[in-house]
């Protein structure tokens, strides 16, 4: 009996310690598993919130990543305070870098992201798991976790720790460190799901150009645009009003009606298509409102002393700005006649990076025109000798470089030139071309980032 009892005891142990075998796996297996998930990938998509920790205060970005076999990817970067998209496309045409505010795409024949690690591509962090044979394993409730070697082209990164679900190993969290430990970059997965189906224009280059915030798109209906339909009221005491009459909402201008006479300014200040006049008597006829992307149409008021007056049957509308009459940034669109000021829309102050390379000093600093935009030139020299232009755009440029893209971190810049290269990026609005022929990569990238979160002097 005693025996019986010894054998039962012996004959428990040894399932106890399978079914927890089971239940845990090592880093080999989990490895193994891994390769085969990525030799069968077809699509994925995924949402989440990058912190970056490269400059004084940590600067957050919202991050979606949609990928389809064979190699289309779009990646959106968002500034989550300030409302500004920077697109990134791989489709049969080519790689794109889209700045859709401004109106602004580049375009290059390129293997990115195959020849650049990106901290938000599912395939960069798998692979950086499989390829470090030194790799630190660990698992908590819900996650494998590694810390293995990073590979961007930032030198300054030198370590991430991945967290994959147990469940299907989606990504869940990532971080990234310098070679002191410090952890510079944060990305935390919302939602990640493989096997999604996109539209066909999902990979579209001008489908993202024009509908890149698809949160505008219902805004565009404003004031029954279907219909055609705009009614308003007129009270000179308040110097509000808002025409009447069928028209669509596209484009920034003012437009007038019939059987009255219309005073003011066009569209407000900040894009967000607001049209600001006084109204002398009801408006009623077939006048055309338009507004910004955002194609909100709405009364406000006005200074008489700068407006303008339009009057007569079938009035007009004033174009003004860029892109059938997309005044970009701010700019004013005034009635028929008017002069557009542009002083506003050009004035912004010169930021100065916080980071200089060792052995490098300012030398001066130049105000100069780049078209009919205003720039300010920075010129720094010493161990490396490199200038600085700032501007910030008015009209659309679209442009076909040979170059390459680099990763910023907060957002992707584009290198273009062989001797002497220029780096190309966006920021709150101002384009930023940083020229050198003896600057590092690394050093570029370290000025590049040390303009975020500045504000102009």
């Amino acid at each position: 009996m005693r025996r019986f009892t010894w054998v039962v005891a012996l004959v428990m142990v040894c399932l106890s310690l399978v079914v927890s075998g089971c239940g845990k796996k090592d880093a080999g297996s989990v490895v193994k598993e891994l390769d085969g998930v990525m030799s069968k990938l077809q699509s994925y998509h995924g949402k989440g919130q990058m912190t970056l920790r490269t400059g004084q205060d940590p600067q957050e970005y919202d991050v979606e990543v949609s990928f389809q076999a064979p190699s289309f990817y779009r990646i959106s970067l968002t500034n989550a305070k300030k409302d500004i998209t920077q697109i990134v496309l791989r489709n049969d045409d080519g790689v794109f870098v889209l700045t859709p505010h401004l109106n602004k795409s580049f375009r290059f024949q390129s293997d990115w992201p195959e020849n650049q690690g990106q901290v938000y591509l599912y395939q960069s962090l798998v692979q950086s798991i499989l390829m470090d044979n030194e790799r630190h394993f660990t698992s908590d409730e819900k996650a494998y976790v590694f810390d293995v070697v990073a590979n961007y082209q930032n030198g300054s990164l030198a370590r991430q720790k991945v967290w994959l679900d147990k469940r299907n190993y989606a990504p869940q969290h990532v971080e990234v460190s310098d070679a002191n430990s410090n952890v510079m970059v944060i990305v935390k997965f919302d939602q990640f799901e493989f096997g999604t189906k996109f539209e066909k224009d999902q990979f579209d280059m001008q489908r993202n150009m024009t509908g890149w915030n698809l949160k505008t798109l219902p805004t565009m209906m404003q004031g029954d645009s279907k219909a055609g339909e705009k009614s308003g009221t007129t009270d000179s005491k308040a110097g509000t009003g808002a025409a009447s009459g069928k028209g669509t909402a596209v484009g920034n201008g003012t437009g007038t009606g019939t059987n009255g006479t219309a005073t003011g300014q066009g569209a407000g200040s900040d894009a967000k298509g607001e049209a600001a006049g006084t109204n002398k008597g009801n408006a009623a006829g077939a006048g055309t409102a338009t507004g910004d992307s955002k194609g909100a149409a709405t009364p406000g008021t006005s200074d008489s002393s700068k407006t303008s007056s339009a009057s007569g049957n079938q009035g007009t509308a004033a174009e003004a700005g860029s892109d059938k009459g997309a005044a970009a940034n701010g700019a004013q669109a005034t009635a028929a006649g008017a002069k557009k000021d542009t002083s506003k829309q050009q004035s912004f102050g010169i930021i100065e990076p916080r980071y200089m390379p060792s052995g490098v000093k300012k030398q001066d600093v130049t105000e100069l025109k780049l078209g009919e935009e205003q720039a300010v030139m920075l010129r720094y020299s010493g161990k490396y000798n490199y200038t600085l232009v700032e501007s910030r755009p008015q009209v659309q440029t679209v442009s076909i470089l040979p170059g390459d893209i680099l990763d910023l971190g907060f957002t992707l810049g584009v290198v273009t030139g062989d001797a002497k290269k220029t780096l190309t990026w966006t920021y709150d609005g101002i384009e930023f071309r940083l020229s050198t022929g003896d600057l590092p990569a690394t050093e570029m990238i370290k000025v590049a980032q040390a303009v975020q979160g500045e504000i102009g002097k």
